[in-house]
């Protein structure tokens, strides 16, 4: 069924820290998500949470003799935790469509639900490459980090309409990953800035400039 309610928040993350066996975070950025999350089940706010589905997010650390670190991918298993939603979107990638799946996370409490819809690409109906796309938060390249925000924030939005989320009051960007999803909002809306630029919100976790991306052509 669609959801037809309105939203008051659409809040959009590229890591989220749901708990450690769901390791689809890296550290603080995802916790913040994570309690805002709690929050909104605490107080009833209707809220949705837009994140990606990673493969390898959260590490083991091991830290030999030496001082020397090492790092191992942790597996893990989404269909223990959340259940596979049947919409996709297609996102335009390198000249190629992309299609985006999505698994579905609830929080419940006290018969309120926060939903959180977890974006994938490792699917069938992409290539290898793209399939890599939701692999390791934060990994490869520039290329491939723009490629992840592009999941992200324009495939975070299509994915929310396909699902029904019509009527969104404010969209919320946690660090500027999700920073595409105001030029999806702008073609949906006729290129009017002021209507956008009023329903957009934007934290800024860690405000030093090794932490602010910079991309070049």
């Amino acid at each position: 069924s669609k959801n037809t309610s309105p939203l008051t928040v659409a809040y959009f993350t590229m890591e989220i820290a749901l708990g450690k066996e769901i390791p689809t975070f890296a550290g603080g950025l995802g916790v913040l998500a994570a309690d805002i999350m709690r929050s909104c089940g605490d107080l009833k706010v209707s809220a949705a949470f837009v994140s990606v589905c990673w493969q390898y997010g959260y590490l083991n650390q091991r830290i030999e003799i030496d001082g020397t670190q090492h790092y191992e991918d942790i597996q893990w298993n989404p269909n223990k935790y959340m259940s596979r939603a049947k919409e996709t979107v297609t996102v335009q990638i390198e000249g190629r469509d992309v299609t985006v799946g999505a698994w579905l996370f609830e929080l419940q409490n006290d018969g309120h639900t926060v939903p959180v819809i977890f974006l994938d690409t490792n699917i069938p109906q992409n290539n290898p490459d793209d399939r890599k796309i939701t692999e390791h938060l934060y990994g490869g390249d520039g290329a491939m980090r723009l490629k992840q925000e592009v999941v992200l924030g324009i495939g975070g939005l299509r994915m929310l309409r396909a699902m029904g989320y019509s009527n969104i009051e404010m969209f919320h960007m946690n660090e500027g990953h999700s920073a595409f999803l105001t030029l999806e909002l702008l073609c949906e809306r006729g290129f009017k800035d002021d209507a956008v630029r009023s329903s957009c919100a934007f934290t800024t976790h860690t405000p030093v400039a090794a932490r602010s991306e910079e991309h070049t052509s």
